[in-house]
């Protein structure tokens, strides 16, 4: 929120698993309180405090090139995960936070169980 607040340009993308071409949407974000449009989003009981608007400057597909070289829709060509660092070690690293690996994965499994919406 505080990028939107300082710098209110932005670029999403949108992936469609299977699909290659993605859709990149860039515009001006705003963030809005009102009450209509969180109503609109509660899920599970429960009613966003914030939402993000943008305003559409400009719309174009990207090609599909990159993904299809990249596999990333191939599970096959998937890296090992075991070669890779756990999120629960990445989170833990970056947070410098004084936690084992093992218990900052019971945090992120918890907050998945019972905070996801």
């Amino acid at each position: 929120m505080r990028n939107i607040l300082e710098n209110p340009h932005v670029g999403l993308i949108f992936l469609v698993p299977a699909r290659g071409e993605t859709l990149r949407v860039n515009g001006r974000a705003a963030i809005t309180r009102d009450p209509e449009l969180l109503a609109r989003m509660e899920v599970g009981g429960k009613r966003p405090l914030l939402a993000i608007g943008v305003e559409v400057e400009e719309v174009f597909l990207h090609c599909a090139k990159a993904f299809k070289r990249s596999g990333l829709w191939e599970p096959e060509r998937w890296p090992e995960l075991a070669a890779l660092a756990s999120s629960a070690r990445m989170f833990r690293d970056h947070m410098g936070a004084d936690m084992s690996v093992e218990e900052m994965a019971r945090r992120i499994d918890e907050g998945y169980r019972t905070r996801l919406y």
